[in-house]
């Protein structure tokens, strides 16, 4: 058969259902194959969008997304996303095309060295100079990006090489079971939690990847041991449940942070170094167990007295199987911060003013999505809001990204969501700056009939930058900008405009558009003068130890 054909054969054997993506000239033999496969090809209007799509496909359902773009410009235009999947550790295979490397034609023409340039950017990076080279190549691309830590490969596929005739030699996927930890790392685990006085439980990103869901839900259940999450582990456990504490949104000085002062033993479960350090370990002030796929990384900040390394599920499941509950376990310092805290998040939950005040925007999302409704947020200071005041009840319900932090990865990592499970809800949270980063992919959504929300919050500024420039003490200059009139550019492309005009419209129209199949695109002025406020907060003077 032909290398193409071949190549997409391998694709169809390892599962993909999308491939996302704009094709050029040197693709047609890629695309002519795909056109003959039970692939579906969703053609995006910038590759960048395309990356998103692809590593949030991953990022939902742990199998690796798939995007698809031409050489030079096409595929400098994957870069950000590369780093995206590879910093968020989400699973996504990026095919770039290339001129004929056998006998140029054009000379150096748009040729760049994209093996090079995606190296330090990817797991996995490799031009195919065989088409009997394919399958083992596409099988190691696979492998490479979903293997713990998760992120991005990337395989060139010349023009030439795509024509090659081949035979047809697919590898399948090995057997394979994550390994687990040790006994005696168990052992000590245990020993360590039963001596604390005040363990708290910390759950960060990578346990929000393999599902380690019920295991940890079943953890809290039965040591009624307190919670806290970062941004990225926000949903692994319900985060309506009493012993949840808070998700470690700011960098210092808020509720969350207290508890885990006073803990005397945090188990780190799923820890990132990507994501700010939740808590900084001095010399013997804490002890740490660090629960995760991968040994702990260790700095002058973080080093864990003991590491259960394999398989997180089953290492909590260890635990569970040989702990128990301890009489001194005193949470009631946690229990006293945690009322403080439920005392303060309602304020402004019901606040009337306009343009609309962002804890009654966030409780009017969260009234009007079900548990299992998805939020995929753009970046900027609401992120900080809804990382805060959001409360997830699922895992992966909150799509937020705390690595790279990219502006423009809202609208296509909702579309990506609403590909994963058509009949969930989704909206999109973008601020005014990073919807226009990738607003040209509404015309993708109308053409994909989605039935979507986009939730623009609008400042006509870069408002976070504009924030820290006057905490900072300079000139107001070079953040604010212009828009174009939302309803009409929404309506423009065939979807659904609304502009808010009072902040009691918000919730019947959330729940209107998400009764209402259509793109729908909500125009909502919001008023961040309350941000310097949520960093001050007078905290209740609390005794430092019960």
């Amino acid at each position: 058969m032909k290398a193409s054909d071949l190549f997409v054969k391998a694709l169809e054997q390892e599962g993909v259902n999308f491939i996302f993506g704009i094709p050029g000239e040197e693709n047609l033999d890629m695309l002519e194959s795909i056109r003959n496969s039970s692939i579906k090809l969703i053609l995006t209007r910038h590759e960048q969008a395309a990356g998103f799509m692809a590593a949030t496909y991953g990022r939902l359902t742990g199998k690796v997304g798939v995007c698809l773009s031409t050489l030079g410009p096409g595929a400098t235009n994957l870069v950000t996303a590369a780093a995206y999947s590879q910093l968020g550790a989400m699973p996504m295979l990026m095919i770039t095309g290339q001129k004929p490397i056998k006998a140029s034609k054009q000379g150096r023409f748009q040729v760049l060295n994209v093996v090079d340039m995606m190296r330090p950017l990817t797991k996995y990076t490799a031009q195919i100079v065989s088409g009997e080279r394919i399958a083992s190549q596409v099988r190691e691309a696979f492998r490479m990006a979903s293997a713990e830590r998760p992120g991005a490969a990337h395989l060139e596929l010349p023009e030439d090489i795509a024509t090659e005739e081949v035979k047809p030699n697919l590898i399948t996927e090995s057997m394979f079971r994550r390994p687990v930890a040790e006994d005696k790392a168990i052992n000590k685990a245990v020993s360590m939690i039963e001596l604390a006085k005040t363990p708290i439980l910390l759950i960060g990103a990578a346990a929000n990847r393999k599902m380690t869901s019920k295991m940890l839900s079943r953890f809290v259940k039965q040591t009624k041991i307190p919670f806290v999450t970062t941004q990225m582990g926000k949903g692994v456990i319900d985060e309506t449940n009493p012993l949840f504490l808070g998700n470690t949104t700011l960098s210092d000085g808020d509720f969350v942070h207290r508890v885990i002062e006073h803990a005397d033993l945090i188990i780190n479960v799923g820890h990132d170094v990507v994501e700010k350090p939740p808590f900084f370990m001095r010399t013997n002030d804490k002890k740490v167990i660090h629960i995760n796929y991968n040994a702990a990384e260790v700095d002058q900040v973080y080093f864990p007295q003991v590491e259960v390394v394999g398989d997180i599920a089953n290492g909590i499941w260890s635990i569970l199987e040989k702990i128990q509950n301890q009489n001194h376990w005193n949470f009631s310092y946690f229990d006293k911060v945690k009322a403080a805290e439920e005392k303060e998040l309602p304020h402004g939950c019901d606040d009337d003013r306009f343009p609309i005040y962002p804890q009654r925007l966030v409780a009017d999302v969260r009234r009007a999505m079900p548990d299992d409704g998805i939020i995929a947020l753009d970046n900027g200071v609401y992120k900080i809001w809804f990382a805060r005041n959001y409360k997830a009840k699922l895992p992966n319900t909150v799509l937020l990204d705390n690595a790279l932090a990219t502006m423009g990865a809202g609208l296509p990592s909702a579309m990506a969501a609403k590909l994963v499970y058509p009949h969930r809800p989704v909206i999109a949270v973008c601020g005014d700056g990073g919807f226009m980063m990738n607003s040209q992919e509404l015309e993708t959504a109308v053409r994909l009939k989605q039935h979507l929300i986009v939730l623009i919050l609008r400042d006509d500024a870069y408002g976070m930058i504009k924030w820290k420039q006057a905490n900072m003490q300079f000139n107001d200059f070079g953040l604010d900008y212009g828009n174009p009139d939302f309803v009409k550019y929404i309506e423009s492309y065939g979807g659904k405009g609304h502009r808010l005009s009072s902040a009691a419209e918000l919730l019947p129209l959330l729940q209107a558009c998400i009764d209402k199949p259509a793109v729908h695109l909500i125009d909502a002025p919001i008023d961040y003068s309350d941000n310097d406020r949520i960093l001050n907060i007078e905290l209740p003077k609390l005794s430092a130890r019960v």
